[in-house]
């Protein structure tokens, strides 16, 4: 597209619209490039993104995406063999972090199905490993010590180090303080020092590195400390050079990946950049416009972006439909008709929403050219008619049937006689070949052109007789008429000189009547079709509301259902305790085996099912979904209290994890996941029981309960006990830690109770101790 006309239209006031929409400089600058499209299918891409954010909005409509800075020139240092910074690292930790969020955002969005965004989503490469090595630098800048042992043991040297000193000056203190001019510690060129009185200075030894400005203080820094501050800066000096090595050595884990980086940078910028469409069209109220095939443009009440009150318009310019000219006086709003319908096809055709209503259509043209000027900002004379007539001399070589042509005050500037031919004259060659063009004019001979000339329409912008005001109100089909003899009656003209001087243009004044008439006709059109849009929004509305009942009464059907699934389960379990009970009773009245009585238990414990099926709860698949640790989480190891990122899962459950340039195989239980932390906050949804049968392979002479909850570990120990009796074990042993002694409690009281068990006592030292227990059957 020429730059000539967005430059005219001021396109770039456009683009600045959307600017603070935007959160990312990747999306900053991706829309300073942004220029209209003349490939239809590129658009039609954009329109698609724009429809696919609108249905991520409706599942979540707080959804943005986390700052990030331009990353490109850290990348193209990193393949340039150079070392990275802190503050470049920290950027390219920021955008991997986000990169993992919001590929965790698509892979547990649901209801949602994505024509062209999943492929964005899908293309953020998530890469944990060197996710965990940047955990290496904190958001402060600061190295961890785990960053490398070499560094914590640097920084333990100098701690002691200083310990030393700190401990040596405060002796000093106490013991030199009548020689003191303060009783603090002072520092001089980094130096920890004493302030010494100008007359005991040679009582203290030491090294002077500063006198007050009156001389009767001395900063000395005692010989005691000397060596110890010589060592601390030594320390220093090596705890640089080890900072900067760990900063080389993580930019050589990043270097193979630079690509990768940069290229989550620009998908993160452009979802961004779509985020801020959509934001835009919805607090402009605007539209995604569909495409037309055959050059046709359909503007349904469409507003001029930059004007703060933009009267809404419509403008039909069909495929059959060359050219439309809008005649009238001037200061009607002729020009803006112009510009408007000029703008909604550079915002299109750049992949942005217009401001119309639904069912807008644009057109796809691979140029559109202009010849617009501020007729009451120029003196009317031969040089302006000149400078107009190069430039519409320049368009009429350069467009074809793919072009728009706008066009204002054609042939304005010279003789109204020459100026009207030759604006009939420009208009005819543009129509003859099939060129899609737009004119303003204020000539009344181009109104008869318009009527008799096949594809050609007339228009003009409404004015109010009464409030001799225009009401900038556009009127396709209607040629503007003077409304100078009603403004000279109104402003208090003699009526024989208006009727005398309408006398004189008798023929005009039947011209003005038709007019007059089609302006009615079209004012009722109006009125009618502004009645059907009304219908249509309660239509609209109605179904929506519509819509939202459905929705939440299928939530409320799934909300019972759960609460009666969870009701059955509770009757069960209330049947399951009755039982033990009965059996209880029947065992201390008869004879019974032990066997029979745990084989009856077992028959009755089939009556209860196995799992509550809520696999179409899709709120407790999504809360499961979320607990559950994944490649990329960011933890918290903790027996070393570091932070750090989940890399692999191990075939035997365990899971690899990346803690700055450390690499730890983890239990689950030796970490937390972060993200845990974050929802703690949130309140509490209702928890389901599950209650599952226990799956022995075999039979096992040791039950672990440690970290159980204390129901949980009940109902474990009772079925354990069962099995161990089932399979005549003599002896088993229960690890039930010492913690704050509930469970070990409930043990006890449960062994007690059983009959089958002869004796019970806790494990030797060496094998627990009172952390686990011992039992011998009868």
């Amino acid at each position: 597209m020429n730059q000539k006309i967005l430059e005219t239209l001021e396109f770039q006031k456009v683009k600045n619209l959307v600017e603070p929409y935007l959160q990312t400089e990747q999306g900053e600058v991706e829309l300073q490039e942004l220029a209209p499209l003349a490939k239809k299918e590129a658009i039609e891409t954009a329109f698609l993104e724009m429809a696919d954010m609108a249905q991520i909005f409706v599942e979540h409509p707080h959804f943005s995406v986390p700052t990030i800075q331009e990353i490109r020139p850290v990348t193209k240092r990193l393949e340039l063999e150079t070392s990275l910074n802190i503050d470049e690292l920290l950027a390219v930790k920021k955008v991997l972090r986000v990169t993992h969020e919001l590929r965790n955002f698509y892979d547990e969005l649901e209801n949602v199905r994505l024509e062209k965004l999943d492929r964005i989503f899908e293309n953020l490469v998530d890469l944990p490993q060197l996710q965990g090595s940047l955990h290496a630098i904190n958001e402060a800048g600061f190295i961890e010590n785990f960053a490398s042992e070499t560094l914590a043991k640097i920084r333990r040297r100098i701690q002691e180090n200083e310990h030393q000193v700190r401990d040596i000056l405060q002796e000093l203190l106490k013991s030199k303080s009548e020689m003191l001019a303060d009783q603090v510690v002072a520092s001089r060129n980094g130096r920890n020092v004493l302030p010494v009185k100008n007359t005991y200075r040679n009582r203290i030894a030491g090294v002077v590195h500063d006198i007050s400005t009156s001389g009767n203080t001395v900063y000395i820094e005692p010989r005691a400390v000397v060596n110890l501050n010589e060592e601390i800066a030594n320390h220093r000096a090596d705890e640089r050079f080890e900072m900067l090595r760990i900063l080389e050595e993580i930019s050589n884990l990043l270097r193979p990946h630079a690509g990768e980086i940069r290229n989550n940078a620009w998908l993160i910028g452009h979802i961004d950049l779509v985020r801020a469409k959509h934001r835009f069209l919805q607090d402009r109220k605007g539209t995604i416009p569909a495409l037309s095939a055959q050059g046709e443009i359909q503007l349904l009440q469409v507003r001029h972006p930059l004007i703060e009150k933009a009267v809404p318009n419509d403008i039909h310019f069909g495929k059959d439909l060359t050219e439309i000219v809008i005649t009238g006086p001037n200061t009607g709003g002729k020009t803006i008709m112009l510009k408007t319908l000029g703008l909604a096809q550079l915002m299109a055709q750049s992949g942005l929403p217009i401001l119309a209503d639904t069912g807008s259509k644009v057109a796809v043209f691979t140029q559109i050219f202009s010849d617009i000027g501020d007729e009451q900002s120029i003196e009317q004379s031969l040089s302006t008619f000149s400078s107009h007539m190069t430039n519409i001399v320049s368009i009429l070589e350069q467009v074809d049937e793919e072009s728009l042509v706008l066009l204002d005050e054609l042939g304005a500037g010279t003789d109204p006689q020459e100026g009207a031919s030759l604006a009939i004259a420009i208009l005819e060659d543009l129509r003859l070949r099939g060129i899609k063009t737009m004119a303003t004019t204020h000539y009344p001979e181009l109104k008869a052109y318009g009527i008799e000339t096949l594809g050609v329409q007339n228009a003009s912008m409404e004015f109010d007789t009464d409030s001799l005001r225009p009401t900038y109100r556009f009127m396709q089909g209607v040629p503007g008429r003077s409304n100078a003899f009603e403004i000279a009656r109104r402003l208090g003209l003699s009526e024989v000189i208006v009727r005398q001087a309408q006398g004189m243009t008798n023929q005009d004044r039947d011209v003005n009547r038709i007019i007059e008439k089609l302006e009615a006709q079209t004012l009722e059109s109006r009125k009618r079709l502004d009645s059907i849009r009304d219908v249509e929004q309660e239509n609209l509305k109605f179904n929506r509301v519509l819509k939202k009942l459905y929705n939440e009464l299928t939530r409320e059907r799934e909300t019972e259902l759960n609460k009666a699934r969870k009701e059955a389960q509770e009757i069960v379990d209330l049947a399951l305790a009755e039982s033990d009970q009965i059996l209880q009773g029947l065992h201390a009245k008869s004879q019974l085996k032990p066997h029979e009585i745990i084989e009856a238990k077992s028959q009755l414990k089939k009556l209860s099912p196995e799992t509550v099926d809520l696999s179409k709860n899709k709120v407790l698949k999504q809360a499961k979904k979320a607990r559950a640790p994944k490649v990329g989480d960011e933890i918290l190891v903790i027996s070393y209290g570091q932070r750090g990122s989940l890399t692999k899962q191990l075939k035997d459950g365990r899971w690899e994890a990346q803690v700055g340039l450390i690499k730890m195989t983890l239990e689950e239980k030796e970490f937390n996941l972060l993200k845990a932390e974050k929802d703690a906050s949130q309140p509490k949804k209702r928890q389901v029981h599950v209650v599952k049968r226990s799956n022995v392979n075999g039979p096992r002479a040791r039950l672990d309960l440690r970290g159980k909850r204390y129901e949980e570990a009940m109902e474990e120990l009772d079925s354990f006990i069962d099995q161990a009796l089932l399979n005549n074990m003599a002896q088993v042993d229960i690890i039930h830690g010492i913690g704050t002694g509930v469970i070990r409690e409930g043990v006890t009281k449960y062994l007690r109770r059983n009959k089958h068990v002869k004796s019970f006592e806790y494990a030797p030292q060496n094998a627990g101790g009172s952390g686990a227990t011992i039992v011998t059957f009868k």
